[in-house]
C-alpha cells in the first residue's frame, strides 16, 4: 500500500484517469461499430457519413493519449478501404 502522500494522490488520480480513458475508448469503439454496421448493411452513403464522424474521434483519441498514432491510422485506413469498396 502507498505510504507517501504523493503516492496516495497518484493512486487517486490514476483511478480517475482510467475511468475517463475507458469512457473515451468506449466512445471511439461505438463510432467504429457504426461504420462496421453500415458496411455490413451495404449502405455506402451511410457508411461514408459514419466514417466521417469516426475520423475525428480517432484523431481525438490519439491526441488524448488513449490510442497510438499508428493504431488509429491503421483502423482508419482499413475502414476507408472497405467503405470505398462498397
Amino acid at each position: 500500500m502507498a505510504n507517501t502522500p504523493q503516492a496516495k494522490k497518484r493512486i487517486r488520480r490514476n483511478t480517475v484517469r482510467a475511468e475517463i480513458n475507458g469512457a473515451r475508448t468506449s466512445r471511439i469503439r461505438s463510432f467504429l461499430k457504426k461504420v462496421e454496421s453500415a458496411i455490413e448493411s451495404g449502405d455506402k452513403t451511410n457508411a461514408q457519413d459514419a466514417l466521417k464522424a469516426a475520423q475525428p474521434e480517432l484523431a481525438r483519441g490519439v491526441a488524448r493519449g488513449v490510442l497510438h498514432k499508428n493504431t488509429a491510422s491503421r483502423k482508419m485506413s482499413r475502414l476507408s478501404k472497405r467503405v470505398s469498396a462498397l
